[in-house]
């Protein structure tokens, strides 16, 4: 496994564990580095992960709103929404993750922590959310 994917990990354990405490997931990090066994060489990119996440908290959650017909995001897997969060951060701010890698690496990670029902559910919500962000850039719109 890389160094991302143990990355992509431990940011969704900070989101998962924050979004259960109602703690700040930027502010609780560094504990859950300190309390729990993770790959130190790991840990930056994670760090920017959780951090990136929170930072555009409202935008990815919109889109992921957007794009799961019929799902209202409360009603979806705490898991799930997290590991989508991470994806659309990826998707849509960060240019060094190609898109096709940021939706694999979540519906591996899905297959880790959730049901057998998340990978097919989280495919499509990305793989909408790619097609929308593709055809805003081929408009011109970013």
């Amino acid at each position: 496994m890389g160094l991302r994917r143990k990355a992509r990990e431990i940011a969704l354990h900070c989101l998962y564990q924050s979004e259960m405490t109602a703690a700040s997931a930027v502010e609780s990090f560094p504990l859950l580095c300190a309390n729990f066994e993770v790959n130190q060489k790991a840990v930056p990119y994670a760090r920017e992960l959780v951090e990136g996440v929170a930072g555009h908290w409202e935008a990815i959650n919109a889109l992921i709103q957007e794009n799961a017909a019929h799902w209202r995001l409360e009603r979806m897997s705490c898991i799930d929404r997290n590991i989508m969060r991470i994806a659309i951060l990826e998707l849509c701010f960060r240019q060094d993750v190609p898109a096709s890698v940021a939706i694999n690496e979540a519906i591996e990670v899905a297959k880790r922590f959730s049901t057998d029902d998340a990978p097919p559910f989280i495919n499509g919500i990305l793989d909408a959310v790619k097609k929308n962000l593709d055809q805003a850039r081929e408009n011109g719109v970013d």
